[in-house]
């Protein structure tokens, strides 16, 4: 197999690691500065082209897009998969996970455990954001900053008011999230890749310093993961659409709660203190989804006129509640139940003799006039959300399987 990766830095660890993996399973792997790499696009279809020659073919590439290139970085990305080429982490959810609030606003839906933040351009909203995430101490955070650059303590409202009065005033944009004390300085990092957990540490700073980043001068060590936990970075993973993942948690009163999720982690730090071999595992899951090529619903739904996704929230007075999907009486009707989701479980391709239950969602494709006439049924006094199909995956990536879905 031929990879590309992607990278402005070769030499570094996680580079190094990346190429001695691929070369050790026998794959020619090669490092190709992102920025190198322009795009053409002719009606003949898409190429790329380097250093005045027509790139060759590869069979996958490895993104290591950073922060400062993320535009044109996610541009080259979203070429490649254009080209037909698997991309271990695609282009929107690099573009994605790296919005800090967009991320947030995203994986707040699923009510997965997260600081709560606020976020304000009005002068006159800042102490009210202040308050509504839990009052001082309070966390600030740059939109744009990496590796604990950009993240303020303020102990008091008034410094609070005016660090966050001094960013925008300089055009920063500001998240306002509340300081989980209990963390006492530590996150943990969970590494995952494709459906699970391959390493997880916990990061603690060092003296007076609250943020646990390794670039801050942070310590590390190798810990096994509650099944809470695991489950939490598992499910932010997916429901970013990201196949690799870094999810940093911090340990709050009531469970997990989600920092971020980092699309390109660096693998020196846990790979040293956990003694994994990340990289080989990375490059395994390479090799294991390199012959399915990520679909974009987008593009093929599209093909089916009248045809729409939509997600289907199952009242308690709903007459399906007790019914199998089978007795629902809805392929008959030309629909397709994708997959269930009952709380933080995902059932995918659910078999037919699967219970509805109240509280579930069912993610359907079919006729948009039948799931229209659904509605009243499935959702009493309740807004149904229901896309076309050529925007089916535009606005949220969609979950693939939770670590605790099961077949059936």
């Amino acid at each position: 197999m031929k990879i590309a990766l992607l990278t402005r830095e070769p030499a570094n660890y996680s580079s190094r690691r990346l190429k001695e993996a691929a070369t050790a399973r026998g794959h020619k792997i090669t490092a190709l500065n992102t920025l190198s790499l322009a795009i053409q696009i002719d009606s003949d279809g898409p190429s790329m082209v380097r250093h005045s020659k027509m790139l060759s073919h590869y069979d996958a590439v490895i993104p290591r897009i950073g922060s400062s290139i993320t535009f044109y970085g996610t541009a080259v990305v979203r070429h490649f998969e254009q080209m037909g080429v698997f991309t271990l982490n695609p282009s929107h959810a690099i573009s994605t996970s790296r919005d800090k609030l967009r991320s947030l606003q995203i994986l707040s839906r699923y009510k997965l455990g997260m600081p709560s933040t606020a976020f304000v351009r009005d002068r006159k909203d800042i102490l009210g954001a202040i308050e509504r995430v839990g009052g001082a101490p309070v966390i600030i955070k740059m939109l744009e900053g990496t590796q604990g650059i950009g993240v303020i303590l303020a102990e008091t409202t008034k410094v609070a008011e005016a660090i966050v009065e001094t960013l925008q005033s300089t055009k920063q944009n500001v998240l306002i999230q509340k300081f989980v004390a209990e963390s006492k300085g530590k996150d943990v990092r969970a590494f995952v890749i494709g459906d699970r957990v391959v390493a997880a540490m916990r990061r603690s700073a060092v003296g007076t310093e609250f943020r646990s980043n390794v670039h801050r001068g942070g310590t590390t060590e190798s810990i096994t993961l509650t099944e809470e936990y695991e489950k939490t970075a598992v499910r932010a993973a997916q429901i970013m659409g990201l196949h690799v993942a870094g999810v940093d948690m911090l340990e709050g009163a009531d469970g997990p709660q989600i920092m971020e999720v980092n699309s390109s982690p660096g693998l020196e730090g846990i790979e040293k203190a956990t003694g994994i071999d990340i990289a080989g595992e990375i490059i395994e899951q390479i090799e294991a989804r390199v012959v399915f090529e990520d679909l974009d619903l987008r593009q093929r739904l599209s093909l089916a006129r009248g045809y729409v996704v939509a997600e289907l929230q199952v009242g308690p007075e709903s007459e399906f509640v007790g019914k199998s999907v089978r007795d629902t009486g809805l392929r008959e009707r030309d629909i397709v139940v994708l997959s269930i989701q009952r709380g933080g479980l995902v059932i995918p391709n659910p078999k037919t003799e699967r219970e509805i239950l109240p509280g579930d969602t069912l993610l359907c494709y079919g006729v948009q006039s039948a799931l229209r006439n659904l509605v009243p049924a499935l959702n009493t006094g309740k807004k149904t959300k229901v896309k076309k199909a050529k925007s089916a995956t535009a606005a949220t990536p969609k979950p693939k399987n939770d670590p605790g879905s099961h077949e059936g």
